[in-house]
């Protein structure tokens, strides 16, 4: 197991079961003795192919220790070998096992959200879905930022002042390696902006960036989430990148906001709660 320790954070690694192979989630907790924090799922980008938990760790850790909440960043099965459903299946198992740890971890399994980069805003959004529709967990928040969310590609941006370091073929080809079956790419766990069963999603921020072509998408999915009746926030960034966005300082901050909000901060721990953990 890695431990690791850093100014206000423990950080530790522990493999759990996924849905087809042994997966890691990294934990942030906070060095608090005495008060009960939210539970936060992170999941990294990559286009569903690449991404490590390395990758997640300035926005799981920046989070983990402003909020305060106990983040977990969930080490998902990678495609081509393990397409769709694959990820989302191992992300709503990391969410089962981060609720029966919460008490242990003096976290409240009662406020619980989710966070996202790139193709890990498609899982955070798929697994609140997921988790709607399994009524096991009640999440509270989803944070998507700069999201994956339409895999036909339909809304891209066209102007100029656009991200010419972003390779529009490999996210086309990261898709494909995800979702190789037609029929995927319209299934409401995969193409979050083709579903039409958005009602009771949790409270959502979106974030999307002026120079990426794919912004038009995450827009137009908040557009979405409004009009289903979530309480949907949405925020373009200018002076930050597609791949830059998870380390932006303003938008850690307004990450961390939107999670106070939704969320609450650190609370007493309940006498129940020091005996259960």
């Amino acid at each position: 197991m890695f431990i690791q320790t850093e100014p206000g954070l423990c950080i530790e690694e522990v493999q759990i079961g996924g849905h087809a192979q042994t997966i890691t989630l990294r934990s942030y907790r906070p060095a608090v003795k005495r008060s009960a924090v939210p539970v936060i799922l992170y999941f990294h980008g990559g286009s569903f192919t690449s991404g490590t938990l390395d990758d997640g760790d300035v926005a799981a850790s920046f989070i983990a220790r402003s909020t305060p909440a106990w983040v977990l960043s969930v080490g998902y099965s990678l495609a081509p070998r393990f397409p769709f459903p694959h990820a989302t299946e191992d992300g709503y198992r990391a969410l089962l096992w981060a609720i029966a740890h919460a008490r242990a971890q003096r976290a409240d399994p009662r406020r619980v959200g989710l966070a996202g980069h790139d193709a890990g805003g498609n899982l955070a959004t798929c697994v609140a879905a997921i988790a709607r529709d399994r009524s096991e967990v009640k999440i509270g928040a989803q944070a998507l930022i700069a999201p994956l969310l339409d895999p036909s590609m339909t809304w891209l941006a066209n102007e100029s002042g656009l991200d010419a370091a972003f390779d529009i073929g490999a996210c086309a080809r990261g898709y494909a390696d995800y979702l190789p079956g037609a029929l995927q790419r319209l299934h409401p766990y995969a193409a979050p902006i083709e579903s039409r069963r958005l009602w009771g999603l949790p409270p959502a921020l979106v974030c999307s960036v002026q120079a990426d072509q794919l912004r038009e998408e995450a827009e137009r999915y908040a557009s979405a989430l409004i009009l289903a009746g979530v309480p949907t926030e949405v925020t373009r960034y200018r002076e930050t990148s597609r791949q830059h966005i998870v380390s932006h300082e303003t938008t850690l901050v307004d990450l961390v906001s939107f999670f106070r909000k939704r969320l609450g901060g650190e609370r007493p721990v309940t006498n129940q709660e020091r005996r259960d953990g």
